[in-house]
């Protein structure tokens, strides 16, 4: 079980067969933390709140712990967002929902 910590965060919808909400987390590079420059959760299943942010939890047990004002992906990561939506309409970056402690991760 892994935890992460990334700069920027968004949302992503996954639609088609299995549909479902995943977290995708980018790092700016000379983070020391930085893993890969990005990473895909593999779904979320629940998310806690706290004052300054979000704690997602996914199907593998990791979670990934969100600051509220870092949505959003770097640079590099715009450009993963940008190719993953060319290739395939079941891919779809959200914007910032109000609720996102309301939301039913499976959907």
């Amino acid at each position: 079980m892994s935890n992460y910590r990334p700069d920027k965060w968004m949302l992503v919808e996954i639609t088609g067969t299995d549909p479902h909400y995943r977290i995708f987390g980018t790092w700016y590079e000379g983070n020391p933390y930085n893993p890969d420059a990005w990473r895909l959760n593999s779904g979320i299943t629940g998310v806690e709140e706290t004052e300054n942010k979000f704690i997602f939890k996914g199907y593998s047990g990791s979670t990934y712990e969100c600051d509220k004002d870092s949505y959003g992906v770097t640079t590099y990561g715009q450009g993963m967002l940008k190719s993953w939506s060319r290739q395939t309409e079941h891919f779809n970056p959200l914007e910032m929902p109000d609720n996102i402690t309301e939301i039913n991760w499976r959907i």
